[in-house]
């Protein structure tokens, strides 16, 4: 196992990964560092059963255009950890056996054995997931919230980091499928992925990715050690609260809802979004340095984390108020401890 014993270790191992991926991905550094956050988030999924702890990385939605290196960057950030990375490119006609597995009878052996699918990998890349049916990307609720996948009779839990980053195109409206809200809500936050500036996309001109390398600087026992630290981050009961004033805020039930809640949103943020904000802001305190969060942390995160779990109402479609404006709102609008 790859020895950490000090943040001071943690820290470099993740600027190497910053620095490795930075190679191939220019001009995009807040992206990626959002995506490590995730990676090193510590999201609790369910209650501790015998000696293992039920926590895992926190799985993230990448939503952008085409062409802006969305796969290319999931495809660096694995290449820089030693860890088995699976990519699936989801279409129409995926079945969920094309991604859990199946089993298959052996007319040799006379019995039937289980062949694994491509979920069985420490990162997963769901390329184009709104290309696939419900039916299909309901195949992943398991895996994303329990860490284990069920084929047959037989239940067989994921190793550890096990982390899903999915990929989706806002702009396509033919053959694609709007994610459910029960599968947006395991992810612990959508990044969307915007242009680079000029000068950035010249410095793409300039490189050359094809003789560009990355290479592997940590292992996925060191993936697991630093998220063990980012726990031992300090959260005062008033950042917490903070928490819960930010998601109360986002529900139209409350008799002092703000206008733009009231009219706009159908439903709220969830409690599970609750934990996943405040393990996804302890990451950007360590991030940055710190051994506690700050309020400062939380409005950081706090759109990424929220802003694909609330449910806008028809007013707000057909007058293009956006879950990002709400949020905004919200976070102006909520008191600072």
């Amino acid at each position: 196992m790859q020895a950490i014993e000090a943040k001071e270790q943690a820290w470099e191992i993740i600027h190497q990964i910053e620095g490795q991926v930075s190679r191939v991905i220019i001009g995009q550094d807040e992206l990626v560092r959002k995506i490590l956050i995730g990676l090193f988030g510590r999201i609790p999924y369910s209650f501790r059963r015998g000696e293992a702890e039920k926590t895992g990385s926190g799985h993230i939605l990448l939503e952008g255009v085409p062409g802006l290196a969305k796969t290319l960057l999931v495809s660096a950030i694995a290449n820089t950890i030693h860890a088995k990375f699976q990519r699936i490119q989801f279409t129409p006609d995926m079945l969920p056996a094309d991604i859990l597995g199946t089993r298959i009878f052996d007319s040799r052996m006379a019995e039937f054995r289980t062949e694994k699918g491509p979920i069985f990998a420490n990162i997963v890349l769901a390329d184009e997931i709104n290309r696939a049916p419900q039916k299909t990307q309901s195949a992943l609720l398991e895996a994303m919230q329990e860490r284990q996948v069920t084929i047959g009779e037989n239940t067989f839990t994921l190793e550890d980091p096990f982390w899903v980053l999915a990929t989706q195109n806002p702009v396509e409206q033919e053959g694609v499928f709007s994610l459910p809200e029960a599968q947006l809500d395991r992810f612990a936050m959508m990044v969307r992925v915007h242009y680079p500036t000029p000068e950035s996309e010249f410095r793409m001109l300039l490189a050359r990715l094809e003789d560009t390398q990355v290479s592997t600087v940590a292992s996925p026992q060191a993936v697991v050690l630093i998220r063990q630290m980012v726990a031992q981050v300090h959260v005062d009961d008033k950042v917490r609260r903070y928490i819960v004033s930010l998601g109360q805020a986002t529900r139209n039930s409350r008799p002092d809802s703000l206008p733009i809640v009231r009219e706009m949103v159908l439903h709220g943020a969830s409690p599970r979004s609750y934990q996943h904000l405040l393990a996804i802001s302890r990451t950007v305190a360590f991030f940055r340095g710190r051994d506690y969060v700050l309020p400062s942390d939380v409005k950081f995160i706090a759109t990424d984390v929220l802003h694909h779990r609330l449910v806008r109402t028809i007013r707000a479609e057909v007058e293009s108020v956006s879950t990002d404006e709400i949020v905004a709102e919200v976070l102006r609008h909520t008191p600072i401890p």
